[in-house]
């Protein structure tokens, strides 16, 4: 008889706050899903590690394993190292089942975080605002690529005059270069909206570049990050059920 587990993999992080909210979530998840056998682990800079949490679940009584990356966006992490880790595992534990599910990507919900983002820092969002949309970056084109459909959606949806991306490293156009470029376009009001689940000390740093540049010719604001928002469940919820 198969029993199966579910294991969660957060990215990770040496801010013990941004693993205490992901841990968080993660328990929240696991109210969600009528299984038994749940652990979490993460990618890096953190434990437990991916190969700690399918022990975990193996020693748990676990037959086959249900892998839900908790990451934003696909890029290396998700098509690379998460899966080179899951290869070890199924090395090491041949007669157990592992079924590996996708990254949150592209979803209408992350479109309605977005607006209720927005909308917590400002009533009006016309022709004359500009949203920029920031991503951690990546060298993996796929990322990126996503990132501009998201942008297109929310501009579709949010009555924007126009939606641009931007990253925070590791990708062009860079959140400096695109804030420098604000400054002599046609919109007055620009809305920084960092992608993010969380910021830790990334916040601090973005304000700091949007002081340096602001002016009072034009208006902007520094939105919320996404965070672990209920809508994130709803998407890992249908992914992980469709797996099961």
């Amino acid at each position: 008889m198969k029993v199966k587990a579910i294991l969660y993999i957060g990215h990770g992080s040496r801010v013990e706050e941004a693993k205490l909210q992901a841990v968080s979530f993660i328990n929240e998840m696991k109210q969600l899903i009528s299984i038994p056998i749940q652990e979490h682990c993460f990618l890096e800079l953190a434990s437990p590690t991916i190969a700690e949490g399918i022990n975990n679940c193996v020693e748990r009584g676990a037959t086959e394993i249900i892998v839900v990356p908790i990451l934003l966006l696909t890029a290396h992490h998700a098509k690379k190292d998460i899966p080179n880790e899951l290869a070890k595992a199924s090395t090491h534990f041949p007669d157990i089942v592992i079924k590996y599910g996708q990254p949150i990507g592209v979803h209408d919900k992350i479109i309605d975080i977005m607006l209720e983002r927005l909308h917590e820092k400002t009533t009006v969002i016309d022709g004359d605002t500009l949203i920029l949309l920031v991503g951690r970056g990546s060298s993996d084109p796929d990322a990126p690529r996503d990132l501009r459909t998201i942008a297109k959606l929310l501009l579709e949806q949010s009555g924007a005059g126009s939606v641009d991306t931007c990253f925070l490293a590791a990708a062009e156009p860079s959140f400096e270069d695109m804030l420098q470029q604000t400054i002599c376009s046609q919109f007055n009001k620009v809305l920084v909206l960092p992608y993010l689940l969380f910021t830790g000390i990334l916040m601090k740093s973005m304000e700091h570049t949007i002081k340096s540049i602001a002016s009072n010719e034009k208006e902007y604001i520094l939105c919320n990050y996404l965070g672990y928002h209920k809508y994130l469940g709803d998407i890992i919820k249908e992914r992980t059920e469709a797996l099961l």
